[in-house]
């Protein structure tokens, strides 16, 4: 299978190119509560120069009670728009981590329509180990005009799941760590369960990243062999809330297994709403 190609543009291509008028840079860093961290405090101290903040909270469907959805086109183009990200425009995401939550929101951008999105290969952390110019402070472009179009066929949501592992058409990924995914360790929010839907299969996003960046092909190889996951069959992949899912996307993508869908929902979705959940004790 022929790989994709690259989503990646280096430290060194993004230096030599900010600035260009058709060139926005999006800083979608985006943290688990447990954390403690603030992504957009974050930014406010250090962020990429002429980077614009994508709350990945703040852009999302504010009539559902599940942690960032994807919000309707419109209300997407109007929160994008008003960030000065246009039509046309050459979109570089990045996140604080390296590779944790840039993912999510590069598919965003691209199951909304969007033509030239890429990411940074290493993220913040790369960037400021080679000492590369920062600014702090808030962030302001013009507001421009994107037109979004979403791709219903990407996104992944409960019917469509439930349909998929009754039937087999299509195999499920869990990015969760090992033990969430066994159930002998806790969610992190507050009273999810752990454990997994049945017939599911688990591949840790750890596995596929190293010190921030995407692991090398073979690599991946390894680690979806190890899954269980059978590559000449349709994958939908999930996680804890539709955001690590994304990193799987971008590791089968490298191997060149395009995924199906995406759970928007995700575990979150899947535990809150009463369906089977799985454990290695049951």
């Amino acid at each position: 299978m022929p790989a994709a190609p690259s989503p990646f543009v280096s430290t060194e291509w993004l230096a030599a190119n900010l600035g260009a008028p058709d060139l926005v840079v999006v800083d979608a860093s985006w943290h688990l509560a447990p954390t403690g961290r603030d992504g957009r405090a974050e930014f406010l101290e250090r962020h990429i120069p002429g980077a614009v903040f994508f709350d990945l909270d703040g852009i999302s469907d504010h009539s559902s009670p599940l942690p960032h959805m994807l919000p309707d086109p419109h209300a997407f183009a109007h929160e994008v728009s008003a960030l000065g990200i246009g039509d046309g425009l050459r979109i570089v995401v990045y996140d604080a981590l390296g590779l944790l939550s840039a993912p999510r929101v590069w598919w965003t951008f691209k199951a909304f329509g969007a033509s030239d999105v890429m990411l940074l290969d290493g993220g913040l952390p790369k960037w400021l180990a080679e000492a590369r110019e920062i600014e702090a402070g808030a962030a302001t472009r013009a507001p421009a005009h994107f037109t979004a179009r979403l791709d219903h066929s990407v996104v992944a949501g409960l019917p469509q799941v439930e349909r998929a592992l009754a039937s087999g058409s299509a195999q499920l990924l869990d990015a969760r760590s090992k033990e969430r995914f066994a159930g002998t360790a806790p969610e992190p929010r507050a009273g999810l369960p752990s454990g997994h839907m049945p017939g599911s299969l688990n591949l840790p996003h750890s596995e596929v990243v190293a010190d921030g960046r995407l692991a090398d092909a073979e690599t991946i190889r390894a680690a979806v062999a190890q899954s269980g996951l059978d590559l000449s069959r349709p994958v939908i992949t999930t996680c804890g809330s539709g955001v690590s899912a994304a990193i799987l996307w971008l590791a089968l993508e490298r191997i060149g297994k395009r995924p199906l869908a995406l759970y928007d929902g995700s575990w979150t979705e899947w535990a809150s709403s009463g369906k089977p959940v799985e454990t290695d004790a049951a």
